[in-house]
């Protein structure tokens, strides 16, 4: 399995390729197409590369799908008998990724993700099932 460790953010992520990962909000649209030059290790079946500390011409190439907000994280403090009580939320910004593939150390590509074909087979068996009604 090809996969990579990727740092963005101030955190890590192990990535391959047509992962979907949420991050730290990055100030982009969707739908573009940016890379991640910060990579820690990259793996493929045979080698492993590891970085001291990132890997000199290696990156990952992803794509932003959407801006999005985590679940709401509850803050609660309360001061016993003092009748203090505080309740507040919070809901983090972050962006959702698509990785689209993944480069060695040469700028060799090791993982290539695959295009999703699920809509393209139900469209054809909505044909499917049209001709056979207006055959009936």
């Amino acid at each position: 399995m090809t996969f990579a460790v990727i740092k963005t953010g101030g955190k890590q992520y192990k990535v391959s390729a047509n992962d979907t990962i949420r991050i730290e909000k990055l100030n982009d649209k969707a739908g573009k197409t940016f890379e991640f030059k910060e990579v820690l290790l990259t793996t493929d079946n045979t080698t492993t590369e590891v970085g001291s500390p990132m890997i000199d011409g290696a990156y990952v190439e992803a794509e932003l799908i959407k801006q999005a907000r985590n679940d709401k994280v509850i803050i609660f403090k309360k001061r016993r008998r003092q009748n203090s009580r505080r309740k507040r939320g919070h809901r983090q910004h972050v962006s959702v990724v698509k990785i689209l593939k993944i480069y060695g150390k040469s700028g060799k590509l090791l993982a290539e993700a695959k295009n999703a074909t699920v809509e393209n087979k139900t469209s054809e068996k909505k044909l499917k099932l049209k001709k056979l009604l207006k055959n009936k």
